[in-house]
């Protein structure tokens, strides 16, 4: 038995325009707004009356302008297939908003032209959030918080890639702690974690802005230094051994540290590809030989 529907009164179709939930706004098919509902005022932090005239392009952040542009020009060409757009939008109080915006053509014209364009908006600034913190943590090392082995790779291809176009050398510096395993078998484990994120604390009070230090694993942490010569990592080196001098005070216990550094280093203009391995295995070569010496 089939169940008769009846299309909705305009009465109660406009209750369910003004309490949905989301931003909705109706444009003409040029995307200045004839309507708004309260929801999209309420995320826009502007009364409704005041988005009636407005081109929608003029609440799209500048910098997002060029996507919503190509966004409305794709809705043009096929204008059966709904569009749907990730931008952000600029509050009355200056603010952006991440939105994801989905649009398309309702009623009917002269000449069969579409009449109207309807455009839901929903604020999905906790999904960014949540991305942004997924993104984190994949590329940093939980303990320490320092970048991680796949951050420090990205890190130093693009100082290489930087150095061979404007013809500026990179350095790499491999820190490795000596005797860090004899800190986790006599004094266990969580000692041996707060040793590192201490340890981390130290390494990024002497790195300079443009720096990347990362942990790459274990007690091993790295260095990338862009347009730097190999003199001013060497000075880098130094501030790094003169900050573990003194001992770390961990819950009272006094832990004395020691480092063994090796520094890598690439001329400007040398080409990434063959550069990359060549710079981390020369300041690792160098970080087992100053190990060594530390031993004889």
């Amino acid at each position: 038995m089939t169940q008769e529907v009846h299309a909705l009164p305009p009465a109660d179709r406009r209750s369910v325009f003004a309490n949905a939930p989301m931003g909705v706004a109706l444009t003409t098919t040029g995307g200045v707004v004839v309507d708004a509902n309260p929801a999209l005022g309420t995320l826009l932090r502007r009364p409704e009356a005041e988005l009636h005239g407005r081109s929608v392009l003029d609440l799209v952040h500048p910098e997002a302008q060029v996507g919503a542009r190509e966004a409305y020009a794709a809705l043009l060409t096929e204008p059966d297939r709904p569009m749907r757009l990730e931008t952000w939008l600029v509050r009355a109080d200056g603010t952006e908003v991440p939105v994801q915006v989905t649009a398309s053509w309702v009623g009917e014209g002269p000449e069969g032209q579409p009449a109207h364009m309807v455009m839901i908006v929903e604020d999905i600034t906790d999904r960014k959030a949540l991305e942004a913190q997924l993104v984190h943590r994949s590329l940093h090392d939980p303990l320490t918080g320092l970048p991680n082995r796949v951050l420090f790779q990205d890190r130093l291809w693009h100082a290489l890639n930087r150095g061979k176009r404007e013809r500026t050398p990179t350095c790499v510096l491999i820190v490795d702690l000596d005797n860090f395993k004899s800190i986790n078998d006599e004094l266990g484990h969580p000692i041996g974690d707060r040793v590192l994120v201490a340890f981390a604390d130290r390494l990024r009070a002497v790195l300079r802005a443009s720096d990347t230090a990362a942990r790459l694993g274990g007690d091993e942490f790295s260095i990338v230094c862009e347009n730097t010569e190999p003199k001013d990592a060497e000075r880098l080196a130094d501030r790094l051994r003169g900050s573990v001098t003194e001992p770390l005070q961990i819950g009272g216990t006094p832990v004395r540290l020691g480092i063994s550094i090796g520094v890598g280093a690439v001329p400007g203009g040398a080409e990434p590809e063959e550069a990359y391995d060549r710079v981390v295995r020369e300041a690792d070569d160098a970080m087992y030989a100053d190990k060594a010496r530390d031993r004889g």
